[in-house]
């Protein structure tokens, strides 16, 4: 079984899939994480994550990327068998992982690879174009989205909670501006919900009511294609 959860950065996604795969007992695995993985390759060995020629050589050292899963379904990300968490997480990877991630080559050779992965293990795969593009034969496809100070407030708060406080909430409302402008114009698998994803505004919801919604969608669907 796949559920697929995509949408925008700031949503809440990351939260929502880790439980939902708890609650399913399935594996929960991060996309985002796996680009921000090559992003980091990038910036290591010099590269401007703009040009194509990264993106080629990122689309080949894809081939370095690979994922643990534990017995209690935990996934982790190894890029040349070392684990990449948490030095994928700081700003400037993240900025990198944006520009990167929209040049086709990329977003080609990690789609293949996701796509193995979901067909070896299953479970909650959360990210951008999971439902659309990954694994849109999955009957369980979610979309979330909320308003952008909502977003933003989220992340500021997620930031601040690791212990980073130097980035002010109208640099990061900023940031996600940008980055939802190039998600959604790029020519590969541009940020949009699958035709037939239930939408969910989880800007007035907690995480707790999220998941019990998901789940309980999820073992419905699943029920009603057993009978």
């Amino acid at each position: 079984m796949v559920v697929a959860i995509d949408g925008p950065a700031g949503v809440g996604k990351s939260t929502v899939a880790r439980l939902v795969a708890e609650r399913l007992g399935v594996p929960y695995l991060d996309t985002g994480a796996m680009y921000r993985a090559l992003a980091l390759w990038a910036l290591e060995h010099g590269l401007d994550p703009t040009r194509t020629e990264t993106a080629l050589a990122a689309a080949a050292a894809a081939k370095r990327l690979a994922v643990r899963v534990d017995a209690r379904g935990r996934a982790e990300i190894l890029l040349d068998g070392a684990a990449v968490e948490p030095r994928i997480r700081a700003p400037e990877v993240a900025v990198a992982t944006s520009r990167l991630a929209v040049h086709p080559a990329v977003r080609d050779a990690m789609v293949a690879l996701q796509r193995s992965l979901a067909a070896e293990h299953g479970g909650v795969l959360e990210g951008r174009d999971i439902g659309t593009r990954v694994v849109p034969e999955t009957p369980h496809k979610f979309y979330f989205d909320a308003d952008a100070e909502i977003r933003a407030e989220r992340r500021w708060r997620e930031l601040a909670a690791g212990g980073d406080r130097s980035v002010r909430l109208e640099e990061i409302a900023a940031q996600l501006a940008e980055r939802d402008e190039r998600d959604r114009t790029r020519s590969a698998s541009p940020l949009v919900a699958a035709a037939d994803a239930e939408r969910i505004d989880t800007g007035a919801a907690t995480p707790e009511e999220l998941v019990e919604r998901i789940v309980a969608s999820v073992r419905d669907r699943r029920d009603r294609r057993a009978r």
